[in-house]
């Protein structure tokens, strides 16, 4: 699909609320970290961006590396105007940690994530309630570390936060992919200024629960940016009846949302765009639209995870990019010769 037009966009775009995606997997990393600004308070939502540490038995490529290495600095800059971040879940593509990670996170001890957090209003899924160990254990590490930096940490589920005429209104804690599957729990956050509603949604894989699907129905947006359904994962952690139940729900959410953002799990497999095409399909039905984060940005999807095989068979890596991959089983991985 093409980058959207500028009729289109003007046909489905926020003219109150300004929506900038920063980081995406259709800009070459994981991530959904996004800027929303309206005429009372900037909020970054999930500053957080991360690589697969291992894709077909292979590392990040050096691409792969310079496109987060860009992006973290995109992120920077829109974190010095936000007063307020937000973390739906302690994943590390959605929260940044203050350790030194040349690998997976590109982070350089405490700097990076002061960088984000350092005098911010931070709205954070509550660190103690409907959370699973590893993230529970995450939580407790960003507050003694990156958290501490903060002007105000405040657990945010279910909870509402009012500046000037935009409220920021966050859902009970829903399931991170279907229920009971074990990856904890995310909040959704929607930006509300007048009569836009801007609904974030991450890590809801589809929606695979109905209860997520109807907590969005609910909730009415003009406009959805959410994490779509893991077709990468289909016969090994998801089972085909998820993935099913997953597009349908989404099919669902583009009949009545004017516009759908679709990204993070759901841009990790190559055949993505043949299931996309088919949500387009329904959208059009309804005169909606279903879009990645590039392709509202106006510009090509850069998708570089799906294709690293091929990354390094197009572009075969540097000597020092070779022996620097050697040392990947060391402790403490150097930054990369990219």
């Amino acid at each position: 699909m093409k980058p959207i037009t500028e009729n289109k966009k003007e046909k489905f775009s926020l003219r109150k609320i300004k929506v900038t995606p920063l980081a995406a997997e259709s800009f070459g990393v994981r991530s959904m970290c996004t800027l929303v600004e309206t005429p009372d308070v900037k909020t970054l939502l999930d500053a957080g961006i991360s690589l697969c540490p291992y894709r077909f038995n292979l590392p990040p490529h050096p691409i792969e590396f310079r496109k987060i290495n860009e992006l973290r600095e995109k992120i920077a800059i829109a974190a010095e105007k936000a007063e307020v971040v937000t973390i739906s879940h302690y994943h590390f593509d959605h929260h940044t940690p203050s350790f030194e990670d040349w690998l997976v996170n590109w982070t350089k001890e405490d700097e990076t994530a002061n960088q984000i957090y350092q005098d911010k209003i931070v709205l954070m899924k509550n660190p103690r309630e409907k959370i699973n160990a590893s993230q529970r254990q995450r939580a407790r590490l960003f507050q003694k570390t990156g958290g501490k930096r903060a002007k105000k940490l405040e657990a945010a589920d279910g909870q509402k936060f009012v500046y000037g005429n935009t409220s920021l209104r966050f859902s009970e804690p829903v399931a991170h992919g279907s229920e009971n599957s074990g990856l904890g729990w995310v909040i959704m956050a929607s930006i509300d200024y007048e009569d836009e509603h801007f609904l974030f949604a991450p890590d809801i894989q589809g929606p695979t629960s109905n209860n997520t699907l109807n907590i969005i129905r609910e909730a009415k947006p003009t406009v959805i940016m959410l994490g779509g359904p893991p077709f990468y994962l289909e016969g090994s952690r998801v089972n085909s009846a998820q993935l099913e139940l997953a597009l349908r729900n989404l099919e669902n959410i583009v009949e009545i949302v004017p516009l759908v953002i679709l990204e993070h799990h759901a841009l990790r497999d190559k055949s993505w765009e043949q299931k996309r095409d088919k949500v387009q399909q329904t959208a059009s039905k309804f005169g909606n639209c279903a879009i990645t984060a590039a392709e509202y940005f106006g510009c090509e999807n850069i998708l570089l995870e799906s294709k690293r095989k091929q990354l390094y068979d197009d572009s075969p890596p540097s000597k020092e990019f070779k022996q620097w991959m050697k040392t990947l089983n060391n402790k403490e991985i150097q930054k990369p010769p990219i």
